[in-house]
Parts: C-alpha cells; sequence; structure tokens
C-alpha cells in the first residue's frame, strides 16, 4: 500500500506506511472473518440480533457514523471512544461476529463518505476484525462465548465477570493500536510525544469502555429503545479526545506556518537516526537562517515580516526534495531533516539548492524583496550521534555561514568552540586574563622614510600545558564564547599601561588595539575606552582602534554612533583587512577612519600577479583621494618594498621590519631606530631572520576572520 497521512497534509503526525504489513493484516482478517461467517452459519447461529435491540443498535450506529464523518478526521488514529465503546457492547453481548458487523458498518459508511480514504478504511477495518477476535478469544479463554441466540447477559454476571469485561477491553485496544501503529510504520515525526499522548487517550478510552460498555449492554437487553440515547455521552467522549489530540498536534506545530516545530523535529530526527544506524546510513539536518531579517521587521512592521515568514514556509516545502521534511525553529530559522543522506556532499549540495531558492525574489505588497539565507549543515553519523547535537553542530555551521559570508558550511570541529576541548581551553584563557598571564607582543610599521609610524599590540598566550596556542585559535573561541569583552578590556588596559610606561621614558609611538564587531555594538564602549585613556593619563592620539568594515554588517546604526563616539574623543581609527569584506567602497564612505591597511592576501604576491598589483595601486589611489594613509601588511622581502614604495604606499608592516616583539624587545628597538631612524639596509645588516617559532606566531597575526589580536 501507498504511504498513509492524516486529514491534514501539513500535519506533524504524518507516518509513512512499512511494506508488506498493511496487506497482510488485510489478508488474515479476510480470513478469519470468513471463517468465523462460514461457523456461526454452520452452527445455525444468527449473525445478528433482530428486532427492537437490532434495529436500536442500528440507529446508534448511524448516529456515530454521522458523528465520525462530521469530525473529518481519521477515526482510528489516536482511538474513538464511541465506536470502541459500542463494538465491546456488542462484543459481550452476541459475541465477535456481531461485533465485526458494527465495526464493519462503521468503518464502510465513513469510508463512503469520504471516497479518497478508502484504503485507509479497508486497513482499519481489517484491524478491528483482528482486535475484535483477538478480544473474543480472550473471554473464550475464561469460558465465555456468547452468541446471538445465548447473549451473555448481564444478569447473569458476578463477580468473574469484572477481570473478564477488564480483559476483553484491555486485549481490544492493545491489539487495534499495536497493529496500527506498525502498520502505519515506524517513522512518525514526533513518534516519543505522539506515543506519550496516545497512551493518555487510550487510559481515557479505557476508562470510557469499562464505565459505558457495560450499561450499554444493560440497556440492550431490558430497555432496547432507549440505546440511541447513548450517543450523547460517546460523541462527548469522542470530542473530548478529538481535543486532545488537535492540543498535541499543536504542540508540535509552529502557529504562524503550520510547519513542524523544534520540538517535532528533535523527536522526529531520533526517529531518523535510529533508523539510519540499523540500516548503516546517513542522516543529515540543515539548519538555514535569514540574513537581515531583522531589518524587515524594523522597517516594514512585525506584520509584514510574518507574511514574508509565510511565504518562506511555503517556498521551502516546495523546495524540499523527497523525503525531507522542514521545521520552523522560531524566529527566522528553520530546519531541514533529511533522513537518508548520500553523503555529506549531496547534503551540502540540497542545502545550497535550498538557499538559492529561498534567496529569488519576493513579492510583499507590491514590494519586491531579496532575502539571502545562511545555511549549516551537520551529518550522521560523522558529526553527531543524537539530535541534540546534530542540531547543535548544524547550528555552529550556519553561524559560521553567516560570518564568512558564505552561504553554506558543514560543521567542522576544529571550527567548533563548543566541544569538550576548546571549553576547556575557554575556561584556561578566563584564568589566563584573570591572573594576566597574556601577553602583548609589538609589530612596528615604519614609513619609506625610516620613521616609526606605530605599533600594533597582538595578543600571545602560552598555556601551561599546552604550550604557546594560536592567536587565531583562542581569539575565535573568546568571540564565540562571550569572553571577547573581557579579552578586549585586558588587551586595551595592557596596552595603554604599557604606553604611559613608553611616554614617561620619553617613547611617544602610537600603539593600535584589534576591536570586534562585538565590542563596537557594546554599549557604552566609546565612553569606557574614553575613561581608561584619562585614567592613564594617555592622549587620546596615542591610541589607534583597528576595526573591519563587518561592524556595519549587523546594527550599523549602533555602530555608526559608536565610532563617532570614539572618534569624536580624538581615538583615531584604522580600517584593517581592508578587500577582504563585501560592498568596501561604500563602507568606506562610513566609517570614520583615517588609516586603511591592505590585506596580507593583496600584498604577498603583489611582486609576481599583475591583478594583486592592479588593487593595491587602485587602494592606494583610492585611500589618498579620501586623505587617508594607507599601510600594507605582510611586507616581507625587499621586492615588495620596492613595489609598495612606487605606489605610493605611506607605511608597511612585516617581517622585513620586524616580528612582534614582547615589551622590553620592542622597548630596545625603539631606542635604537628612535635615535637614527630604521633603514631597510641596516635591517638586513643587523636583524636576522625571525625565528622558526617567531614565524609561526607572525602567521596568525593576521587572520581574515580574527578580530582582535
Amino acid at each position: 500500500m501507498k504511504p498513509t497521512e492524516s486529514a491534514d497534509p501539513a500535519s506533524p503526525l504524518r507516518r509513512v506506511a512499512v511494506p508488506g504489513l498493511p496487506a497482510l493484516v488485510v489478508v488474515v482478517a479476510v480470513a478469519a472473518l470468513t471463517a468465523g461467517v462460514i461457523r456461526i452459519l454452520g452452527d445455525g447461529h444468527a449473525l445478528f440480533p433482530d428486532a427492537t435491540v437490532g434495529w436500536s443498535l442500528a440507529v446508534l450506529t448511524g448516529i456515530i457514523v454521522g458523528h465520525l464523518v462530521a469530525l473529518g478526521r481519521d477515526r482510528w488514529w489516536g482511538g474513538t471512544g464511541s465506536g470502541a465503546a459500542l463494538t465491546l457492547a456488542v462484543l459481550l453481548l452476541y459475541g465477535w461476529i456481531p461485533a465485526v458487523l458494527v465495526s464493519l458498518a462503521v468503518v464502510v459508511l465513513v469510508s463512503t463518505a469520504r471516497r479518497h480514504r478508502w484504503k485507509q478504511g479497508v486497513l482499519h477495518g481489517a484491524v478491528d476484525i483482528l482486535g475484535i477476535g483477538a478480544a473474543g478469544l480472550a473471554l473464550a479463554a475464561c469460558g465465555t462465548v456468547p452468541t446471538v441466540e445465548e447473549p451473555w447477559l448481564p444478569g447473569t454476571w458476578d463477580f468473574s465477570a469484572v477481570p473478564q469485561v477488564i480483559l476483553a477491553a484491555l486485549t481490544y485496544l492493545a491489539v487495534t493500536r499495536a497493529l496500527i501503529w506498525y502498520s502505519r510504520g515506524s517513522r512518525d515525526g514526533g513518534l516519543r510525544t505522539i506515543a506519550r499522548t496516545a497512551l493518555a487517550r487510550q487510559a481515557l478510552v479505557g476508562v470510557a469502555l469499562l464505565g459505558i460498555t457495560p450499561l450499554i449492554c444493560v440497556v440492550a437487553t431490558t430497555m432496547p429503545l432507549l440505546l440511541p440515547l447513548f450517543a450523547v455521552p460517546l460523541v462527548a467522549l469522542d470530542s473530548t479526545l478529538w481535543i486532545a489530540r488537535a492540543r498535541a498536534e499543536e504542540q508540535l506545530r509552529d502557529p504562524l506556518t503550520g510547519l513542524p516545530n523544534r520540538q517535532w523535529l528533535l523527536e522526529r530526527t531520533w526517529t531518523a537516526l535510529d533508523e539510519a544506524e540499523r540500516a548503516g546510513a546517513r542522516s543529515a539536518l540543515v539548519l538555514i537562517d535569514l540574513d537581515r531579517f531583522r531589518s524587515v521587521n524594523d522597517t516594514l512592521g512585525h506584520l509584514a515580516g510574518d507574511r514574508l515568514l509565510l511565504q518562506v514556509a511555503e517556498r521551502l516545502r516546495v523546495a524540499l526534495p523527497r523525503g525531507a521534511e522542514a521545521a520552523r525553529l522560531g524566529g527566522d530559522e528553520f530546519a531541514v531533516l533529511l533522513p537518508t543522506a548520500d553523503s555529506t556532499t549531496s547534503a551540502q549540495r540540497v542545502a545550497r539548492q535550498l538557499v538559492a531558492t529561498l534567496g529569488s525574489p519576493l513579492d510583499l505588497d507590491g514590494l519586491t524583496l531579496v532575502l539571502e539565507a545562511s545555511a549549516g549543515v551537520a551529518v550522521f553519523p560523522d558529526h553527531a550521534l543524537d539530535a541534540e547535537g546534530l542540531l547543535r553542530r548544524a547550528d555552529v555551521a550556519m553561524y559560521q555561514a553567516k560570518r564568512d559570508r558564505s552561504g553554506v558550511e558543514v560543521y567542522e570541529a576544529k571550527r567548533d568552540g563548543n566541544t569538550p576541548d576548546r571549553l576547556g581551553l575557554l575556561g584556561d584563557l578566563r584564568r589566563a586574563l584573570d591572573a594576566g598571564e597574556v601577553e602583548l607582543h609589538y609589530q612596528p610599521k615604519v614609513g619609506f622614510d625610516g620613521r616609526v609610524a606605530g605599533l600594533e599590540a597582538l595578543v600571545r598566550w602560552v598555556h601551561p600545558e599546552r604550550g604557546r596556542v594560536s592567536p587565531d585559535e583562542f581569539i575565535a573561541i573568546a568571540e564565540s564564547s562571550g569572553l571577547m569583552p573581557h579579552l578586549t578590556e585586558y588587551v586595551l588596559e595592557t596596552a595603554l599601561c604599557q604606553v604611559a610606561q613608553w611616554r614617561a621614558t620619553g617613547l611617544e609611538v602610537p600603539v593600535a588595539v584589534n576591536v570586534s564587531p562585538r565590542d563596537v555594538h557594546t554599549p557604552g564602549f566609546a565612553g569606557a575606552v574614553a575613561a581608561r585613556l584619562a585614567r592613564h593619563g594617555v592622549p587620546p592620539g596615542a591610541l589607534q582602534l583597528e576595526i573591519t568594515e563587518h561592524v556595519l554588517l549587523e546594527d550599523p546604526q549602533r555602530a555608526a554612533d559608536t565610532l563617532a563616539g570614539l572618534t569624536g574623543h580624538g581615538v583615531k581609527m584604522s580600517l584593517d583587512d581592508f578587500g577582504t569584506g563585501y560592498s568596501s567602497l561604500v563602507h568606506l564612505r562610513r566609517l570614520p577612519v583615517s588609516e586603511l591597511k591592505i590585506d596580507r592576501s593583496f600584498v604577498a604576491r603583489l611582486a609576481v600577479d599583475a591583478e594583486d598589483a592592479e588593487i593595491v595601486r587602485c587602494t592606494v589611489d583610492l585611500a589618498h583621494s579620501l586623505g587617508l594613509l594607507v599601510v600594507a601588511e605582510g611586507v616581507e622581502d625587499d621586492e615588495t618594498w620596492e613595489r609598495l614604495r612606487d605606489l605610493g604606499c605611506d607605511a608597511v608592516q612585516g617581517w622585513l621590519v620586524a616580528a612582534a616583539m614582547p615589551p622590553d624587545e620592542t622597548t630596545a628597538w625603539l631606542r635604537l631606530r628612535g635615535e637614527r631612524g630604521w633603514h631597510r639596509v641596516a635591517a638586513s645588516e643587523e636583524d636576522t631572520e625571525p625565528e622558526p617559532e617567531h614565524a609561526a606566531i607572525e602567521e596568525a597575526d593576521h587572520p581574515s576572520s580574527q578580530p582582535v589580536n
């Protein structure tokens, strides 16, 4: 049989059929019913009571059928107290064949009223036949075999009848529910929540059966004309159960988009991982976040944002590959579960297709909007072995995609600040900052006239057990953990203290400190920097803050206010890593900087790559036209020095001048160069090439993603 679903195609309670089992259930049920009918007729027994009792039962059955049709829901999934109570009552009175006829009447009539559900009706009828047959066998095992001619009348019941009624009810419920669950498959979205909710509902059904079924039996044998009145409590019971089901569905559904929610996703993922593990296959989770969606809410209002999310959800539904399932986790964050993934590459390909689909123009009240999306991919068992871990790691990859503006990223453990090893390193870094064990080294910037233009403060940490830790590694941990403001405060405090000491001895050289976008977005940052300068007695012009254009990608207004406050206090600003971001020319006009630093990725191949040389030339011309100084990073050889001088660059920084040095060595270097200036020939005679360990450090001084050094 084909997969069967609940009436609502978007329902998170959707199920997928297990091949073969539904057909087997139907075949066994038909065989059992045929054998039972032949035996009853062969023994000369009637199939159903006649006269008043039979017609009263027929009327009550018709009312129940009308109620089920009006509900418009699948009669059996989740249980229906009305049908079950009536069926069990007929079973206790007249045996399993009359009870089956009542059940089949309900199933056939309801399926006829809703023709598109006839396959499900056949399955449910077969399941009910087997459930009623099992309950009949349970009664027979207790010595009770009622027939139409010899009913099991309530007047003959004694205390031994109570456990028999309970046994019949439990057998009927257990068999029918187990067959439904297994025949419709174990790949059920939200299976754990549904199972818990279903058990609670079945407990309620059981109580109703025990309470109403004996009363139906009593009325059927004493005053059968009153049987139709049982429609009132039976319909009320059904309504209660359907309300409980609706609430269970609401707990698994996002109220805005109708997509399943986070709880459903986690539980569905658990099921998918169990199946993948048994099959030796892979599963993947794709986490998708809309870029700059907040600006839509801020500009057009939350109602417009909600309408936009509805369009995104619908577009996501349509774009899903076969077998994939989507959920909304909250806000502008969505997830797609790929229960079966051929490989990490195929999962990444699906993620790129989804991101491309969401990036197509959207129409909102005549306004065309283009929303970009970022996606993170995590794969079982490569990246995690449980649902929560897979979701966390997809989240890490997604934020990496947002930071890198790459669209889609696959999880990489080395970029995850939440691994146990990196969490331990985070704790050690926090303690090192508190103990003052993190050091600052200083790398000079010099002009082509030999004048020392300034120093850049670069943070260094020697771990007591791991040895020297790369700045790229521990700065990324600080940035992702919330420790970044503490690290920035530490670097600023240490650098300004050193500047004050140098100035007290006559060495007046400005020092640059890198700050991250998070620092710039922190309220009161400009005032805190000004207060720190005043406390150390350092003039604002002696401090330079290096920023990247990424400070404007999130909350540009706050960033602009902070930068304006810093320059208002007299602090100089430098734009670091120029050329590696996005919309650089646009951002350059909005940033109050006095210096521009060309990223080392362009400088390194300046002498051998004509395109890089042209980029550097254009950058220098642009900066000078805006009244900015230009500093080239990563200068390592004489030829690059010569080319930069010819292009009109103002200053250079790199190994050719000096490696980053601790404070004492920096002091000695400044005193020597302060007396006679820095000269390239003299430097080549006096200064040897940096030690290998220094070279390893220098490579980490300016990684493109490094916000603070």
